[in-house]
């Protein structure tokens, strides 16, 4: 039985949390699960093919400096599970208009995904 992990404060995550604690090999990538058929099969699976680079943020794309420092904190403060853009403004130091900027790049790129009640998440 596999899991892959979630926040422990999202209640959504609570089922594959429990898997875990019961002894489900805990996946965070496809290597985990090839790791764990290759005995079964008895010999080794070919590996699926590097995943593309996650695009760079304009300024850095363009070989500019950060304009202010904030969008790479920003971009650490989110994960799968939706965050507060409040949160995100509290946790981060940075202006709200700061962090929508960044958000806005974010979502250009198609790295995010907007909840409802204010709420993002990486993709």
């Amino acid at each position: 039985m596999f899991a892959v992990p979630g926040s422990p404060l999202d209640p959504r995550a609570q089922g594959a949390n429990g898997l875990l604690k019961q002894g489900a090999i805990l996946v965070t990538e496809a290597a985990d699960v090839i790791a764990a058929i290759e005995p079964i099969l008895g010999g080794a699976v070919a590996r699926p093919p590097a995943p593309p680079e996650a695009p760079q943020f304009e300024a850095e794309a363009q070989g500019e400096p950060e304009r202010d420092g904030h969008a790479h904190d920003i971009a650490r403060l989110l994960g799968p599970t939706p965050v507060a853009i409040d949160d995100l403004v509290r946790l981060s130091g940075a202006s709200p208009a700061i962090v929508r900027r960044v958000l806005l790049e974010l979502e250009l790129a198609g790295r995010i995904e907007r909840h409802g009640g204010g709420l993002v998440s990486m993709t």
